[in-house]
């Protein structure tokens, strides 16, 4: 049975109006989604905010999401939206970003270490500037669970569909890109079914586990230590998990794991074996059973049907 979900935020998407930001992709993206609730009554709106550094919220947002820059702008380290943009991810934001948009997701630490897209015309000066990111400019959108990037001045238009079908489901994705007549192909509909629990559920000790989760999901992960990282007994921190996330800790653990796996597959050359011993599985065939009963796939067909083509 399906474990993934779609959640519709219920705390406000900002849209940053950043230094020399791309006016067609600010109102372009606010336009989608706008057209979510015409298109489905019965479908709640986002609280879309555009928003420059000096107008961002204080309180937690649901998404930020920096658009591409058309004046070359680069973000310094101490600019506001550097830190802000840090704060609001450590709350369980989700941060995304556009073509040029990375930058400021590089600039304030939400890149390291995880695999990363912008323009493929950006990768030499990307690269030098952020040398712990996996860069992958190869793809257009890259979905690494809490952080998604996009490459390319249009590439919004493919965050704008990812984000729908994450918040709204595949059926709304192929509505809406019929009446924008947007074509669709390459953006299969099982990437919008991918593992995205609620992070704005307001628990802030379940958010310390799940951000412990993401770090360290390749260790051994157990209730004793998920509950000390959040400061609760193990049966406060099971019934507090359980009620914000809707997944019991092992249940979540599993879907993280595959869902780091699934881009791995996706995205890489590693071995089958090296993959499940990354994503925390020292058993290559309990691994694979993990696998199949949340894609329906083995590894190995998975990696057939879904690697990346490059080139």
């Amino acid at each position: 049975m399906p474990i993934y979900m779609q959640n519709t935020p219920n705390k406000p998407v900002v849209l940053i109006d950043a230094p020399g930001a791309q006016r067609a992709a600010l109102w372009g993206l606010a336009d989608l989604f706008a057209l979510i609730p015409r298109l489905s009554p019965s479908s709640r709106a986002l609280d879309l905010q555009i928003c420059a550094w000096d107008t961002l919220p204080s309180k937690p947002v649901a998404a930020l999401v920096f658009v591409p820059s058309i004046e070359d702008t680069r973000p310094a380290p101490d600019h506001p939206l550097v830190d802000w943009a840090a704060q609001q991810h450590a709350q369980g934001a989700l941060a995304c970003s556009v073509c040029a948009g990375a930058f400021w997701l590089g600039q304030a630490g939400l890149l390291d270490h995880r695999p990363a897209t912008t323009h493929w015309a950006l990768e030499a000066e990307f690269r030098q500037a952020f040398p712990d990111v996996r860069l992958a400019p190869e793809h257009i959108l890259v979905d690494d669970h809490d952080v998604i990037t996009a490459g390319g001045l249009m590439a919004w238009t493919d965050l704008g569909l990812h984000l729908t079908g994450r918040w709204y489901g595949a059926e709304m994705v192929t509505r809406l890109a019929r009446h924008l007549l947007i074509d669709p192909s390459g953006r299969e509909q099982r990437a919008y079914s991918s593992f995205a629990p609620p992070r704005h559920h307001g628990d802030i000790p379940v958010l310390a586990a799940q951000r412990h989760m993401d770090r360290h999901y390749g260790m051994p992960l157990t209730v004793p230590t998920l509950a000390a990282v959040a400061n609760l007994s193990e049966r406060s921190f099971v019934r507090h998990f359980t009620a914000a996330t809707g997944l019991p800790p092992a249940t979540y653990l599993q879907a993280l794991r595959v869902e780091k796996a699934r881009g791995a597959l996706e995205r890489g050359q590693d071995s089958i074996a090296q993959i499940a011993w990354d994503v925390g599985y020292r058993d290559v065939p309990a691994f694979a059973r993990a696998f199949k009963s949340v894609t329906g796939l083995t590894p190995g067909a998975y990696r057939e049907r879904f690697r990346a083509h490059q080139g």
